[in-house]
């Protein structure tokens, strides 16, 4: 595959999320065992139970629940706590490796991710991504009717760097819709697979041109092409 940039998502790609998960029910954990005298492994504990139990669904309200202290002000603030807190996160070693082998290679690295903006942005620099990067690209900034499937936040980027389609590659996680639309327009793709979606299994006009099981392969797969 010869490429000429190169776009990575964010979540269960260039870090694991449930990183910020589990750094998101710490805070709200601690807050709460503060205001009610609790344990905040106590609060924790029930927070990680609920998640491997019912996936994320309504967790705070299932948990508030269970300690008696369910109310609309305390879901409003612990989810305010959770999308706001400055995240304990790393990148992997992988991660670290392929963005440093690419920036030495003078390959234009992008970020495109949907979610949040706050969010997004306080994951990005707990990871100090932008050091590698040229931009990122937070769909929601646009307005949410430009996150993906949309090729809004592709189009851009084609632009900016004055490139075709098909010198872009998109490595990302999910399926359901990371590459169908991009796919139609030319764009590479590529799968990783892990995280939540790592077992799905979906058609054709959904799935990546390429998958892999860690970003080492894309060694393997991407061959540069410097501007």
């Amino acid at each position: 595959m010869n490429v000429k940039v190169i776009v990575f998502d964010l979540d269960d790609t260039l870090y694991d999320e449930i990183e910020f998960v589990k750094s998101g029910f710490y805070v709200v954990s601690k807050y709460f065992a503060n205001k009610y005298n609790l344990q905040i492994s106590d609060i924790y504990n029930l927070f990680v139970e609920e998640l491997n139990k019912n996936g994320r669904g309504k967790i705070f309200d299932e948990v508030f629940n269970q300690l008696n202290i369910f109310t609309k002000y305390n879901i409003s603030k612990a989810l305010n706590i959770y999308r706001t807190h400055s995240p304990k996160i790393s990148l992997p070693f992988e991660s670290i490796q392929i963005l440093n082998y690419l920036k030495s290679n003078n390959i234009p690295l992008y970020i495109v991710t949907d979610g949040n903006k706050i969010v997004q942005n306080n994951k990005i620099e707990a990871l100090d991504l932008r050091k590698y990067i040229k931009k990122d690209f937070i769909t929601h900034r646009f307005g949410k009717k430009y996150a993906k499937p949309s090729t809004y936040c592709f189009e851009k980027i084609a632009k900016l760097e004055k490139k075709d389609f098909k010198d872009i590659v998109y490595i990302a996680d999910n399926p359901n819709k990371d590459f169908v639309n991009i796919k139609k327009l030319g764009f590479r793709t590529i799968r990783l697979k892990k995280g939540m979606f790592i077992d799905l299994i979906k058609t054709e006009d959904f799935e990546a041109e390429f998958t892999i099981k860690n970003l080492f392969e894309l060694k393997n797969i991407i061959v540069l092409q410097k501007n």
